[in-house]
């Protein structure tokens, strides 16, 4: 039988550790694996910058350039937020096909999958402190240099479509 997992992310904006972790679940874990882009129905927020079509043409284009080998064992699955953690597992079970294990070093899925009888594995980090989501969207509104953490394959896609421009801005509010 085949072992499918699961590997939710918001890809906001995709970057080399979700390369390192999809890499690492099909090497160490699982045949097939899903990868989950969520808050799909986000865009143009300070925590979700990117629409859900942007992420995911620049995440299947990084795994075609630096996870090749991979593309036939990886699905990748747009997921809006249905906004009830205790509910999120169920959906993603309607939505998806079967699955066996999820892929994650967010405390709150980990918890989420295990409460519902999943395996759960928390791939190796890279450089999280630095080149998380989070700290590059902050480091853009902040004018330091991000670029570094996001992979060159996909950095000038990002630049054309304004991706600092446009956090920069949001971040600005009603100013």
């Amino acid at each position: 039988m085949v072992k499918r997992g699961v590997f939710p992310g918001r890809f906001q904006p995709p970057h080399y550790g979700h390369v390192k972790a999809i890499k690492w679940a099909l090497d160490k874990v699982v045949d097939e694996l899903i990868v989950i882009i969520g808050s799909a129905q986000e865009s143009f927020t300070l925590k979700n910058p990117l629409t859900a079509g942007e992420r995911f043409y620049l995440l299947d284009k990084l795994l075609r350039s630096e996870a090749s080998n991979y593309l036939h064992r990886i699905r990748i699955v747009p997921v809006m937020d249905i906004n009830s953690n205790k509910q999120w597992v169920r959906y993603l079970e309607m939505l998806l096909p079967p699955f066996h294990a999820v892929v994650s070093g967010n405390p709150l899925v980990q918890i989420l999958f295990e409460d519902s009888g999943y395996e759960v594995f928390s791939p190796p980090m890279f450089s999280r402190s630095k080149c998380s989501g989070t700290r590059i969207r902050r480091t853009v509104i902040e004018g330091g240099v991000w670029e570094e953490c996001v992979p060159e394959i996909i950095l000038d896609d990002l630049l054309e479509i304004g991706f600092a421009e446009r956090l920069k801005r949001l971040s600005r509010g009603d100013e």
